[in-house]
């Protein structure tokens, strides 16, 4: 991913730091190129979901580079590809009519991507409650002027970044931590809501939204898994 576009997702934030439970730095439990890479896919996720892109997210996104040659074929790489294209024919405005009408309604919007909506049946249930309590444990918060619950979509991508990347008082998260996070509160429910977004009247720039969060979670979910099998050796 090129610089511009780094540089404009890193830090879109909807998450904040309690500074008294913040812990000691960890070591890096990958190449910090790497873990970078997956902070700033985390962050773009997030950015994506939160809010519409604006048109210089729109430009940095169609200029971004490949995924390694090491990369090119795959699933992910595909979703990418997909998703860089789309950026180069589109518009702003029509991205932002799209993300209102899937997301924002005076009713009820086509696509609520929280996570108790999924596994409760209800929002603001009874794993959104689960979710506080892990995040006070793990030393974050939601920003008093946030707009979204904890349990969007795009703010446990957001918090996913933070266990990744850290943050000003907050230090990495060792891969055992940011594992039982993904599996915990975003693989159980993930894949419905994304096909739901797939489904949705008028999708369009956020179909290759979905295929590119999905592709990369199904990356995400190997990695955990081909990791702890390597701790374990």
């Amino acid at each position: 991913m090129e610089a511009p576009l780094e540089q404009k997702v890193r830090r879109m934030s909807r998450m904040e730091t309690v500074p008294e439970r913040a812990g000691t730095p960890l070591p890096p439990q990958a190449g910090e190129a790497e873990e970078q890479a997956r902070a700033d896919f985390y962050a773009l996720i997030a950015r994506l979901m939160l809010n519409p892109p604006d048109a210089a997210l729109l430009q940095n996104l169609a200029a971004a580079a490949s995924l390694p040659a090491e990369d090119a074929g795959n699933p992910l790489d595909q979703a990418w590809e997909n998703l860089v294209l789309a950026a180069t024919v589109t518009d702003a405005d029509a991205v932002r009519e799209e993300f209102d009408a899937m997301f924002i309604s005076i009713g009820t919007p086509l696509v609520n991507p929280y996570a108790s909506l999924y596994l409760a049946g209800f929002l603001m249930e009874k794993p959104l409650a689960a979710l506080r309590t892990d995040l006070g444990e793990l030393g974050l918060a939601r920003l008093r002027d946030s707009g979204e619950l904890e349990d969007h979509l795009g703010a446990l991508c957001e918090t996913m970044r933070l266990l990744i990347a850290g943050a000003h008082g907050i230090a990495p998260h060792p891969v055992s931590v940011q594992k039982a996070f993904f599996q915990k509160h975003i693989a159980p429910w993930y894949a419905t809501c994304l096909e739901h977004i797939r489904g949705a009247p008028g999708a369009n720039f956020y179909r290759r939204v979905a295929d590119f969060i999905q592709a990369f979670f199904e990356v995400e979910a190997q990695a955990f898994e081909m990791e702890v099998a390597r701790v374990a050796q």
